[in-house]
């Protein structure tokens, strides 16, 4: 067919058999393809959709999405294409909630729109499909007997002569499948979602879509647990606790919510504790191909064929801390550096992890589904777990006889915490349980006890097994254990283990050995911090007692009890046998250990709170100024025992009426301990608390002194908490 109108006027000319001669054609289908009628090739400009015209599924919840929805409004009104992508692994899985994001879009702008239009995108051939769908909708009297190919042609000339449409094209596995709608068709909108980072046309805006935020995403909860009730205060802590181990994923908490609200027998509590056991199921109704496991498994599935070595990475990193894994630590040995950049690669362009070039963040549901192994042998997930110890040990491996130095266990004991949480039932390495202790104790010693209870749990198991229940070094890791559990504020387990590990010692090793009175003395000072003064008395005076025979008046050990006891009588509200007992404790420390010794600040401190309980301001405000300069240069800003002190000046500061500057202390002290202990550590709950009171206070003009110290002696952590002597 040739044409020539400049030449020839209107003059068309065809030839040959199967030539086709028309004023104006669009798409014509010769040789082997049938040949549409001439008034069906004109009928896609006469054919109008109803209004409201749409294939959506029903809407669901949408929360916290308020400001990508008004970026998404803004892109496609603007530049009529932008697309859902992710730009990392943190922000990008599978059920992160891009599909949610543009259904909420389409629902809330479908009176904006003359037909909006979900196509299925995972393939070329899928998008077709959903095209040849449209053209069922819209003539399906004529498409009954058409053929695949004649519908998308006449789906995709209806799109070109007509305006205002919007197409949806979920779940882009290549960019490059969009490119014969996107660069042809723009009369409407295009709007993709996509688990892939790259391969995105220049003209195509990309939203960074991330995690909800703690408070959407425990609201989420609630609504799909509890409908319209309102959660009780407990309901709302637990259910926030769970959404964090769910890391904020949209849709794994829809999977918890809708199993809860079927399953009402299951507490949240109980849920938290066996989730890598609930990860695969769902409630009746929902697709179990929605499931967070199922998701990300068809990922792994591609992954598998294109890049294995992408797939051994990633099993890797499952067994590692989820954030800023060096690309050093993914790299074995024997490994090309380069081979191992490429995989991490292909891994964030899968949007599996987040990579910087020289870190790797995944996400920790990732992690738990790569966890539970699969049906490989040998078990794909183990083999992970075996690359990730060797490479922990080999770069705490020290070189020609050197120390390692502190700032590699530094880097690498949150490794080391991940690897003790998630050992598998029955596995066993003893270098492993070595760094385990080494890392515990370094934690301690840095005011972070809490932190290390999955290395002394998995310390005390290894001992058991190794050792035997009773020997002096299992009961040094399982009196230790107890100490961490009482630095994280669970109280019942605490007392529950420093109660059976005294037991054991006095059977092992006599009612008057050094770590029986130990023992006596820790479970005596769980009792005091649970409020339970009728028993921590008369255990701490018996300690006191015994330490003063066996170890001597000024010893170390004899001292603490001298000032935990004082403690419990300032508890008790016995503040005349207190304050002269404290303030012998810290002649003698200061005598003995030295004046800025941890010990002698603590001592300080805690007669200071002795002073403000008596009403003497005058004393309690320089003593607990003083504490808090000699602990942040000591300790550090963030220890846990600078924050206390910073708590305490914050109190004694509202006593005496200078709210200004006792809210501006708590404000800071809520912060870092929300950062460093927790939201939901019981002194985080007290800053909170604190703050609120000193708020309120401030607001109505009042000047109220009931503000609640976080820990009202300051208590001292035992002096063997985190010791381990074996």
């Amino acid at each position: 067919m040739t044409t020539d109108d400049a030449a020839a006027g209107n003059r068309i000319e065809a030839s040959g058999g199967r030539a086709i001669g028309a004023q104006r054609i669009r798409d014509a289908y010769t040789g082997d393809l049938n040949v549409l009628p001439a008034g069906v090739l004109h009928a896609p400009d006469k054919v109008t959709a109803a209004a409201g015209t749409s294939n959506l599924p029903p809407a669901t919840l949408c929360l916290g999405r308020d400001d990508e929805l008004a970026w998404l409004r803004r892109v496609l009104t603007g530049g009529g294409e932008g697309a859902i992508t992710q730009s990392g692994a943190v922000h990008g899985l599978g059920g992160i909630g891009k599909s949610t994001l543009a259904l909420r879009y389409a629902h809330r702008h479908r009176s904006d729109y003359s037909l909006i239009w979900w196509i299925n995108a995972a393939s070329a051939d899928e998008i077709e499909t959903s095209l040849t769908e449209l053209t069922r909708g819209l003539v399906p009297d004529w498409a009954a007997s058409a053929e695949r190919g004649a519908q998308v042609s006449w789906a995709r000339q209806w799109l070109a002569w007509h305006r205002g449409w919007l197409l949806v094209y979920d779940n882009v596995e290549d960019p490059a499948d969009l490119a014969p709608y996107i660069g042809a068709l723009h009369q409407g909108h295009h709007l993709a979602t996509s688990r892939r980072t790259t391969g995105w046309p220049d003209s195509v805006a990309t939203l960074c879509l991330g995690k909800l935020s703690p408070d959407d995403a425990t609201t989420l909860l609630c609504r799909l647990l509890l409908k319209d009730t309102l959660p009780t205060p407990q309901q709302k802590v637990n259910a926030r606790a769970l959404v964090a181990d769910l890391g904020y994923l949209p849709l794994a908490v829809k999977q918890a919510g809708a199993y809860l609200a079927q399953n009402r027998g299951v507490s949240l509590e109980a849920y938290r504790r066996r989730f890598s056991t609930k990860i695969h199921k769902t409630a009746l109704g929902v697709d179990a191909e929605r499931t967070i496991a199922r998701v990300w498994n068809v990922t792994l599935q591609i992954l598998e064929a294109e890049h294995p070595l992408a797939v051994e990475v990633l099993h890797t990193a499952a067994w590692l801390a989820p954030d800023d894994i060096p690309h050093s630590l993914l790299t074995p040995v024997d490994a090309d550096p380069d081979d191992i950049a490429e995989a991490i690669g292909t891994l964030a362009a899968y949007s599996m992890v987040a990579d910087t070039g020289t870190t790797v963040t995944i996400h920790r549901l990732v992690q738990t589904v790569l966890r539970t192994g699969d049906h490989a042998q040998p078990p794909r997930h183990l083999q992970g777990r075996a690359h990730a110890e060797q490479a922990v040990l080999h770069h705490l491996t020290a070189v020609s006889g050197k120390e390692i130095p502190a700032s590699q266990w530094d880097d690498l004991t949150a490794h080391l915490v991940t690897l003790a949480a998630t050992t598998p039932p029955g596995h066993h390495n003893a270098r492993l349980t070595d760094s385990y202790v080494t890392a515990a104790n370094r934690l301690h010693r840095l005011g972070h006890t809490a932190r290390a209870i999955p290395l002394l749990e998995a310390t005390l198991a290894e001992r058991v097994r190794v050792l035997g229940d009773a020997h002096p070094d299992t009961l040094t890791s399982r009196n230790n254990l107890a100490g961490a559990y009482r630095a994280a504020g669970d109280l019942e387990r605490a007392i529950t283990l420093y109660g059976a590990t005294l037991a054991q010692r006095v059977r092992v090793l006599g009612d008057a050995h050094p770590d029986t009175l130990t023992s006596r003395h820790n479970l005596a000072y769980a009792y005091r911090a649970a409020g339970d003064l009728k028993r921590a008395i008369p255990h701490i005076e018996t300690a006191l007692a015994q330490r003063v025979q066996v170890l001597g008046d000024t010893h170390p050990h004899t001292l603490t009890s001298r000032h935990n006891l004082a403690g419990a009588y300032r508890a008790a509200g016995d503040l005349e046998r207190a304050i002269p007992l404290l303030e012998t404790t810290l002649a003698q420390r200061e005598q003995i250990l030295g004046d800025t010794h941890p010990d002698t600040l603590t001592s300080r401190n805690s007669l200071a709170g002795a002073y403000r309980a008596a009403g003497d301001l005058e004393r309690a405000i320089p003593l607990y100024e003083a504490t808090l300069a000699q602990r942040e240069q000591v300790l550090g800003d963030t220890h846990p025992h600078t924050l206390t002190s910073r708590n305490d000046l914050a109190g004694a500061f509202r006593a005496a009426g200078d709210l200004e500057r006792a809210i501006s202390l708590l404000e800071a002290t809520l912060a870092q301990r929300e950062q460093i202990l927790g939201d939901t550590h019981p002194d985080t709950l007290t800053s909170r608390n604190n703050l609120a009171a000193a708020r309120k206070a401030a607001a109505a003009g009042q000047q109220a002194n009931t503000a609640t110290p976080a820990t009202a002696l300051d208590h001292q952590p035992p002096s063997d908490t985190a010791e381990d002597s074996a």
